[in-house]
């Protein structure tokens, strides 16, 4: 069974930068589409970046384009979020999800990490 465990989210002023990581086991990276995903108590679940199973291709939604930028290694079974200029409306706990598909989708995810909170303040 994939089991997904997300680091690397903490404090930062706005403006500022993190990336996030997210490793995979319990099965092979590459045959799973990846999503990030974030949640804000009181608010539903956002699906905002995912990457391809088969490629390097991916979807963002229009928020986040040309501030976080999604990769992966498949070698150390890790997929990366990388972050920039963040915004205090980017403060969310941050989820990344995996679907057994070729082409990511923002919906319909199999298996979920615990999550890492991002908090964006001065």
């Amino acid at each position: 069974q994939l089991q997904l465990v997300e680091s690397g989210g903490g404090l930062v002023e706005p403006g500022g930068s993190l990336r996030l990581s997210c490793v995979a086991s319990g099965a092979p990276l590459k045959n799973y589409a990846i999503g990030w995903f974030r949640k804000v108590s009181g608010k539903e679940r956002e699906g905002f970046i995912c990457i391809n199973a088969g490629d390097d291709d991916g979807y963002a939604v229009d928020s986040v384009k040309g501030r976080f930028t999604i990769s992966r290694d498949i070698g150390k079974s890790t997929v990366y979020l990388e972050m920039n200029n963040l915004k205090p409306e980017d403060t969310a706990n941050y989820y990344c999800a995996a679907q057994r598909r070729n082409t990511c989708l923002l919906w319909g995810y199999e298996y979920w990490g615990r999550g890492t909170q991002v908090t964006v303040s001065a």
